[in-house]
């Protein structure tokens, strides 16, 4: 490719020929030729969880590096599946465009690019209730398209819930679909009580010294807490990373004073630990 043809080109239409150069058998990276579909799953993990690093940590030039590394990951995906005779980037490009059209009725009117500007009035609210209803359409369609549709058996609402998902996100989606069709608590004090109970049900297990039980209880409580967030409009994924950086800052600190002080933590005294925590938490940390 000569560099002026290069230089002409779209930012985007620039990433994806590095990304295919990349891939070229005789002159390409050997270990960009070595990956596949899915042996970047991982990778494409770790990138996701650099984005919400940055993200949480509110360095926008950061976010701009990460967003670039997760935008390098889809060309990629892309070029590999271009190669198997699947679908390339313009693929990617043109389903989501179509997606986003198809579920934004209030935006683009009878889904036409053409008429935005005759927008709806509709609620934030009635958005989310209209985008489940299309998604629960497109879920039935795909089913028809790949033959598994069943005369007798309509598909779950829960089957493309993805098993791959985080467990905290997953129980979230699980318990979204199950209250877009009416099973959910009408409030957040029938979720509290729900809580209390399988607490109760785990200190059972503990007493009973049984660890399958024990472990399928906490479970249980783990999976009220998560309805306990979404009933609050609380995200149990975000809370628990805030409650995570909590702890390191605390115990962070409570290193530093010890070491300031020239003792060792591991042989600190629990009560002594316990009061530094205290002044830790006191301090705003």
């Amino acid at each position: 490719m000569q560099q002026q043809e290069f230089t002409e080109k779209s930012a985007i239409e620039k990433l994806i020929s590095v990304t295919n150069m990349l891939r070229d058998r005789e002159h390409g990276c050997p270990w960009d030729l070595e990956q596949s579909i899915s042996s970047l799953a991982p990778y494409t993990l770790e990138e996701v969880y650099e984005v919400v690093s940055a993200i949480e940590s509110g360095d926008m030039a950061d976010l701009e590096d990460e967003l670039g590394d997760l935008l390098f990951q889809v060309t990629f995906y892309a070029q590999i599946a271009s190669e198997e005779g699947h679908f390339n980037f313009a693929d990617v490009a043109d389903a989501i465009t179509r997606k986003l059209i198809r579920r934004h009725p209030h935006v683009f009117p009878e889904g036409k690019v053409e008429l935005f500007g005759h927008t709806a009035d509709i609620s934030a609210e009635q958005v989310v209730v209209n985008w489940e209803a299309i998604k629960a359409v497109e879920r039935e369609e795909k089913r028809q398209q790949r033959g598994i549709e069943d005369q007798h058996e309509p598909a779950s609402i829960l089957a493309d819930v993805p098993q791959a998902l985080p467990a905290l996100e997953r129980a979230r989606k699980l318990q979204n679909r199950a209250a877009n069709v009416g099973f959910d608590w009408e409030d957040v004090g029938g979720v509290l009580a729900k809580l209390k109970e399988e607490i109760t049900e785990f200190e059972e297990a503990v007493a009973a010294a049984d660890p399958q039980q024990i472990n399928a209880e906490l479970g249980d409580i783990l999976f009220a807490v998560v309805n306990l967030a979404r009933h609050t409009k609380s995200e149990a994924e975000v809370a628990l990373r805030s409650s995570n950086r909590k702890f390191e800052r605390r115990f962070q600190w409570i290193e530093a004073t010890l070491q300031d002080q020239e003792k060792d933590i591991a042989k600190t005294e629990l009560s002594v630990l316990e009061a530094l925590w205290q002044q830790a938490k006191g301090n705003g940390l």
